[in-house]
């Protein structure tokens, strides 16, 4: 019997070739999913370890000695406890340091400078003059402080450990210990300030009374040698390349979990690192693909098996006549089982056997070619599915052919075979109910991607599918016999061949679903690309976005415009922190959003944006010299004091210039500033108390200013007034009514009305009632609405953008701001770092759009979805080979009936339109619905997709894939489907002719 079997298989060597090709996909698809899950699993912890910051590369290990709770022994700068929590921790190169806080070096107390020992400083830093450390009481100072100071080489500066004194406001510090004199041993440049050598400690981040941005380095001896207040002693590890390894990452893990613990059990020893972050995020990237691959794996899967039924059926039905002589001679039931599924299943099984290799074979070529270096790690846990994917590939084979099984020799011998329409409808109804329950399932989960949710995508498109081939069969049957009757001859035959043909309905059926997976999964490719790369460029706000150290509003102004005159590829950001009464956002410098800002797909076009933003306004007040003079007349019923907030229009600075107490009568206020003589503008004066009393109430005429461009003071509209004040017209200048405290808790400030007020404002999101921003005037500042921008670069979908000079007009307290930023265009020249440090701005780090967008490509989605690639080009495979074996096992049949048409007078031309049109009619049509299906099916189940990666930003990110990429993805099927059914349709028309 088995001899007898191999001679059918091989007689229909070409039938059985192609179902053993569909068994293999079917495996292929089962084993692939798997092993690309493993091989992807490894290339996104490789991807995120290439790409990750320096903090996420490091670990650090940490004490603090204080000399008031340390015994004397403990004076020397050792690390014994710090040591251990790193102990036997392989892989890291360690930097030993220490620091103290010192003064005498600045004129300032508001911060201390640091003094600091660093292992292997030499080696990090460029001596700009003199020679590096060599002995005690030795010490580097940065380039700019020696400028600033007037030191160099050889000379001397005494220092003193210092304490912070609570007492003052704001707190200062003070030396708090016997002074020491060091010498001067040279002056240093730090080329790389984010070089992972510098660990996490900020050495390098300045700002008025946060610190010098330039440390004092020394040696351990001499540390040692003077007397200390406190002492940080720290052990920095850095990871080595290939420390943090793929094949390792668990192991790591528990190392880091373990340092944990040793610092809980030492005392005053803390452990930190930046690592588990980062091992964090490859296992969500993992969890991710574990979400994103059986989406399309297990429709892919369904069809391979369905590709299998049909097929199988089909064949079935063209071997019938000789199931019947094998029935008419009487078989026994086992032999004319094994006779019926012999031939299928050897080749089902062989295609199965051969799948579990060229499924990871298959796996190991793609990886290789998108992730080299990583390998796919070829597992026997790639082939766990390997045996389901078979026995169903075999049980669709035995169910395809249940008929032929039990049939008796009448139903076997009829040509055109008795319907079993019943057990279909039966069957798609099953089908149905799947589809809706687990959609239901996969609409109303919390977690949709997760039990029978994750076959919601593929029973809906199997579902919607055998609905329309249900519901377009009919249709082309009538349009056969309106074709029939009008005498078109070919295109009835055609017509009538696709709706009348038993099994006709489940290949139109399996066709849809080819072209609905493969449009499903490039709809999931191209949706996440469009996403990453929004994410990219409007998420990170422009080409190059740099951070730089705290300034205040108008030197960053000053020093972007000088840096780009004509506004051709920086622009000044400042983000707006938000709070419970402030909305967050940006201000920017909105006359260059156009060239230099990423910008939202349907938002006012950006220069538009800046008219709205930057209306005309008056000009400030300015003083064209250092001198201030104020005359004014003070009737008050206590005692106040002025003061005059101005910013140097030549970059000098900013600055509060007391003009003393006020006197009652009329008197002549005059100061002298430096920050003044090159010219300033007046933001505003103030009125406070000057002690004595709860309450001062009275009021001030201001008579004259001395500027240059004045606001006139007797038009009280040019003037606005915060707090206690109310402003009216005088005679001869501006009335002020004021109410203020004794202290300076509560203050008037009287400022020129040189901006729009409130301050016009593009609003994305839910727009907040009275929106303000505080922080930064003396009231907060009203805004109003004057365009709604779908998302603000950098900022959100829930985010207000301002204009950051309108914004530097209205603050009165010249403070820097944290982070401020400046954004590059792409017109950016090479050498911009260099002009931003000529400029006094000092980059602290920074970041792309392309850093941005390579980083996403290496996260788990990204990764993920080339496999979704992968599945389309399988699909479009299970399609043309499912056409292929129907054709095949349609030609015997169809050369016999259009023989007999062409005896009985069928022409040419007709017969061969039958013969070619009929398949690639069905391909078309079926095409055209898949893409339809697809659509539905991504409404349906598409928007759960983790597509826009781990962390999400809060964007307008696409929710439907591009209508180009679907269409390309049909079309690639069409192309291959069309090339199948025209090649079967040659063939038949060719064997017609023959006869």
């Amino acid at each position: 019997m088995i001899s007898l079997v191999l001679a059918m298989v091989w007689t229909r060597r070409g039938q059985a070739v192609t179902l053993a090709l569909l068994a293999l996909l079917a495996v292929t698809s089962a084993v692939a999913a798997p092993a690309y899950l493993i091989a992807a699993g490894r290339a996104i912890a490789a991807g995120q370890i290439a790409t990750a910051p320096n903090s996420e590369l490091s670990l650090v290990a940490s004490r603090t000695v204080d000399v008031r709770d340390e015994s004397t022994d403990s004076a020397g700068i050792t690390f014994p406890d710090v040591g251990k929590v790193l102990l036997d921790l392989p892989g890291f190169a360690y930097y030993h340091s220490a620091e103290v806080p010192a003064v005498g070096l600045e004129e300032t107390v508001d911060f201390p400078s640091r003094l600091v020992f660093r292992q292997e400083i030499c080696a990090h830093v460029r001596i700009v003059s003199g020679r590096c450390l060599a002995g005690e009481g030795e010490v580097l100072i940065g380039e700019r402080t020696a400028q600033r100071r007037g030191l160099a080489a050889g000379d001397s500066v005494v220092l003193s450990a210092a304490r912070q004194n609570d007492q003052s406001r704001p707190p200062t510090w003070m030396a708090a210990a016997v002074p020491k004199t060091l010498t001067v041993a040279g002056t240093y440049r730090t080329a790389d300030t984010t070089d992972a050598y510098w660990g996490r400690h900020g050495y390098f981040v300045s700002g008025i009374g946060i610190s010098s941005g330039e440390p004092v380095f020394t040696n351990p001896v001499t540390l040692e040698t003077m007397e200390r207040t406190s002492t940080v002693l720290t052990i920095d590890g850095i990871a080595r390349p290939g420390t943090i390894d793929i094949e390792r990452l668990g192991e790591l893990r528990a190392d880091l979990a373990r340092r944990e613990q040793i610092s809980l059990e030492l005392d005053q020893v803390q452990f930190d690192s930046g690592i588990p972050r980062l091992l964090d995020r490859i296992d969500d990237g993992r969890a991710a693909a574990r979400l994103l691959v059986p989406v399309v794996a297990v429709p892919l899967v369904l069809l391979a098996c369905f590709t299998i039924y049909l097929t199988v059926g089909y064949g079935a039905e063209g071997r019938q006549s000789e199931l019947a002589v094998v029935a008419l001679r009487g078989a026994r039931w086992w032999t004319r089982w094994w006779l019926a599924t012999g031939e299928s299943l050897m080749a089902v099984l062989a295609g199965a056997v051969a799948g579990c290799l060229v499924g990871q074979l298959l796996v190991n070529a793609v990886s290789a070619a998108l992730f080299p270096g990583v390998g796919a790690e070829p597992a026997v846990t790639s082939l766990r599915y390997a045996p389901l994917a078979a026995v169903t590939a075999l049980i669709a084979a035995v169910v395809a052919q249940r008929r032929q099984l039990v049939s008796p020799v009448a139903a076997l011998l009829r040509r055109a075979p008795a319907g079993d329409h019943r057990r279909i409808a039966a069957a798609e109804a099953v089908v149905a109910v799947l589809a809706v329950v687990t959609g239901a399932q996969f609409a109303l989960s919390g977690q949709p991607l997760t039990g029978v949710g994750l076959f919601a995508p593929a029973l809906i498109v199997l579902a919607l599918a055998l609905v329309a081939a249900r519901v377009l069969l009919p249709v082309v049957n009538l349009l056969a016999a309106r074709a029939l009757r009008r005498g078109h001859l070919g295109l009835a035959l055609a017509g009538l061949q696709l709706s009348r043909r038993p099994g006709a309905g489940r290949l139109f059926a399996l066709l849809v679903a080819t072209a609905a997976v493969a449009g499903y999964a490039v709809g999931a490719v191209d949706t996440a690309g469009q996403g990453r790369t929004i994410t990219a460029g409007l998420g990170t706000g422009a080409d190059r976005v740099v951070t730089v150290q705290p300034l205040t509003r108008r030197d960053l102004l000053t020093a972007v415009r000088a840096l780009d005159p004509d506004g051709a590829f920086a622009m000044a950001v400042v983000r707006l922190p938000g709070g419970s009464v402030s909305v967050p956002g940006l201000a920017v410098d909105t006359g260059r959003l156009a060239t230099v800002a990423a910008w939202p797909g349907g938002a006012p076009g950006p220069q538009a944006l800046h008219r709205l933003l930057h209306p005309g306004a008056p000009e400030s007040p300015v003083l064209s010299a250092a001198d201030i003079t104020i005359d004014a007349t003070t009737a008050t019923a206590g005692r106040m004091r002025m003061v005059v907030s101005v910013s140097s229009l030549a970059g000098h600075g900013d600055g509060l210039i007391e003009m003393g107490d006020l006197k009652t009568g009329r008197h002549r206020y005059h100061q002298r500033t430096e920050v003044c003589r090159d010219g300033c503008r007046i933001n505003g004066i103030r009125l406070s108390g000057a002690g004595g009393g709860s309450a001062i109430t009275g009021q001030v005429t201001l008579h004259e200013v001395n500027t240059t461009a004045p606001a006139p003071l007797t038009d009280p509209a040019r003037w606005r007034a915060t707090g206690q004040g109310r402003l009216s017209a005088a005679p001869d200048g501006l009335r002020a009514d004021v109410q203020v405290t004794a202290s300076v808790a509560e203050v008037v400030w009287i400022q020129p009305a040189v901006t729009p007020y409130p301050v016009p404002m593009a609003f994305a999101g839910n727009r907040p009632a009275d929106p303000l921003i505080t922080g930064v005037a003396p009231a907060g500042i009203p805004l109003a609405a004057v365009a709604t921008l779908p998302a603000v670069p950098a900022a959100g979908r829930q985010a207000a953008l301002v204009d950051l000079e309108y914004l530097d007009l209205l603050a009165v307290d010249p403070k820097p701001v944290l982070d401020p930023q400046v954004w590059l265009g792409s017109a950016a020249p090479a050498d911009v770092d260099e002009q931003l440090a000529a400029h006094g701005l000092v980059i602290v780090s920074g970041t792309t759009a392309a850093e941005t967008r390579a980083g996403l490509d290496e996260q788990g989605p990204a990764i993920a979805l080339w496999f979704h690639l992968l599945a389309a080009v399988l699909a479009a495979l299970l399609g043309a080979g499912a056409l292929a074996l129907t054709v095949a096992v349609d030609r015997v049949r169809r050369t016999e009936d259009l023989t007999a048409l062409r005896t009985q007078g069928l022409r040419p031309g007709p017969a061969g339109q039958a013969t070619l049109w009929t398949y690639p009619v069905l391909v078309v049509i079926a095409t055209a619905v898949g893409v339809l299906v697809a659509a539905a099916a991504w409404w349906l189940t598409g928007w759960a997709l983790p597509l826009a990666g781990i962390t999400p930003p809060d964007l307008p990110l696409p929710s439907w894939p591009g209508m180009w990429s679907v269409l390309a993805a049909a079309g690639v099927v069409l192309v291959v489907e069309l090339l199948v059914a025209f090649v079967g349709g040659r063939d038949l028309r060719r064997r017609i002719e023959r006869r």
